[in-house]
């Protein structure tokens, strides 16, 4: 599916976007028998609620969409979309009432509305369509829209349809859609060009493990994108409780999301060398599946012992933030939905990330708050590294004890990522309920926020 605006039309209906406390300012400026009709109507300006007020041949002249109460829209991250979904089937245009600095962002959740998973059964998004406001880059919201929907659909398909073989034909396409070059090494060929983690993780499955890579752009900063593709995750030998087990189709939301991000970097033709590097597989259960007390060496060279065959991710990505290294890029960025102790400290709407550049970070906070995508800084807190070095071997994958989860998988990575300029996120990329503008389910968390402060932290 493709989420537009709607175009430009004389028959579009006015729409009147009114906050609760501004009811009573807006009704003394209009007709008497409208006021009436919004009475009779009970229309109050509550987020959500929508009216529409006929004219003298019965159609409808406009529309009012509750744009609520300053507390309630703190509390949303796209007011507008409440009432968008609400609308009957039309077009629609903005007459006023949303303030300049919201525009893009409430045109943005009206957009999203619009999306549907209809792989396997007819869905019933919002029907009402928006006119492209003056003053807003509409093209760029649609990039955004559209990349947002490419992720939800990768996470929200399951491990049935969403393997290795499939996620790597997803990144193909988009390759092909924005002139990339895209191509993978596969199976046995990791051992040969020294993956052998990546190889470890998958060999168990049914379809092999492999490294997706991309590129696109020949010009400005070196900028690599590293995503998480777990496809399902049993949690191999540490086998996973059936209902820790439900949700593991969304383990390689790392991977949607930077497919999402790439997709918006090329679509507005960022000046930047784009790497995206993706390792695909499914953590299985077989005879020669990777055993608790294993010790294995990565690309780098550091040797990483076993401790819980469930703690599989950071592996992976291991592999691939090594190599992203050895590009010397101005920027890495991994993205993973790695641990559940992120979830414990910030729940499920907060994107936490990790880096040590403060000038990086601070960018990335304004740029979140612009773009209605909320992250949230954790510390790569360096006492801690202790507690990943089990003595052993150079590295432990699943410290013991339950503290510091989050810290100690970021702590890890760090290691692989060397001397580049790196940041991590730690994210759970699926909407727990429906929301204005988010159906339940598979879920963009930080490509907003770094599409936007990527200007500001490579300098383009």
């Amino acid at each position: 599916m493709t989420l537009s605006f709607a175009p430009p039309s004389e028959t579009s209906l006015p729409l009147h976007v009114i906050a609760q406390p501004d009811l009573d300012d807006w009704l003394k400026d209009q007709p008497e028998q409208i006021a009436q009709w919004v009475e009779a109507g009970g229309f109050t300006g509550a987020m959500g609620k929508v009216l529409l007020i006929p004219g003298p041949d019965g159609a409808p002249q406009m529309a009012l969409a509750g744009y609520g109460k300053n507390s309630s829209r703190a509390r949303k991250r796209f007011p507008l979309a409440a009432a968008a979904e609400a609308l009957p089937k039309g077009n629609y245009h903005i007459a006023s009432g949303v303030p300049s600095d919201a525009l893009s962002t409430e045109c943005l959740g009206w957009l999203l509305t619009g999306y549907a998973f209809d792989r396997y059964a007819n869905q019933s998004p919002a029907k009402a369509r928006l006119v492209a406001p003056d003053g807003v880059d509409a093209q760029r919201i649609e990039v955004l829209a559209n990349a947002e929907a490419l992720t939800r659909d990768l996470v929200n398909t399951p491990a049935s349809d969403m393997g290795p073989d499939q996620l790597q034909a997803a990144a193909e396409n988009l390759a092909q859609e924005f002139g990339a070059t895209c191509d993978a090494v596969v199976g046995d060929a990791l051992l040969e060009q020294n993956f052998p983690m990546i190889h470890t993780v998958g060999r168990a499955a049914a379809q092999a493990p492999r490294l997706i890579k991309m590129t696109w752009g020949t010009t400005g900063p070196k900028l690599t994108l590293v995503g998480k593709g777990v496809c399902f995750d049993t949690g191999g030998l540490n086998l996973k409780p059936g209902n820790s087990m439900a949700l593991m189709k969304k383990d390689m939301g790392g991977a949607a999301n930077v497919l999402g991000l790439a997709r918006m970097i090329m679509a507005l033709k960022l000046p930047v060398q784009l790497r995206v590097l993706i390792p695909a597989v499914e953590n299985s259960v077989s005879g020669n599946a990777f055993r608790p007390g294993d010790i294995l060496t990565s690309r780098k060279g550091l040797t990483v012992e076993i401790n819980n065959t469930d703690a599989e991710g950071r592996l992976v990505l291991a592999d691939a933030l090594a190599l992203a290294d050895e590009g010397e890029p101005d920027l890495i960025i991994s993205m993973a939905t790695l641990t559940g102790a992120a979830r414990v400290a910030v729940g499920p709407d907060l994107a936490p990330f990790y880096t040590d550049d403060d000038t990086a970070a601070n960018a990335l906070a304004r740029a979140a708050a612009q773009a209605a995508d909320p992250v949230w800084r954790m510390p790569f807190h360096e006492p801690y590294e202790t507690m990943i070095e089990p003595g052993i071997a150079d590295l432990d994958n699943a410290p013991a004890g339950a503290f510091a989860g989050s810290i100690t998988a970021a702590l890890f990575l760090r290691r692989f990522a060397g001397e580049s300029r790196y940041m991590h996120f730690d994210i759970y990329s699926w909407q727990p309920g429906k929301a204005p503008g988010r159906s339940k389910g598979g879920l963009g968390q930080g490509p907003r926020a770094l599409l936007t402060a990527l200007p500001e932290i490579l300098g383009l």
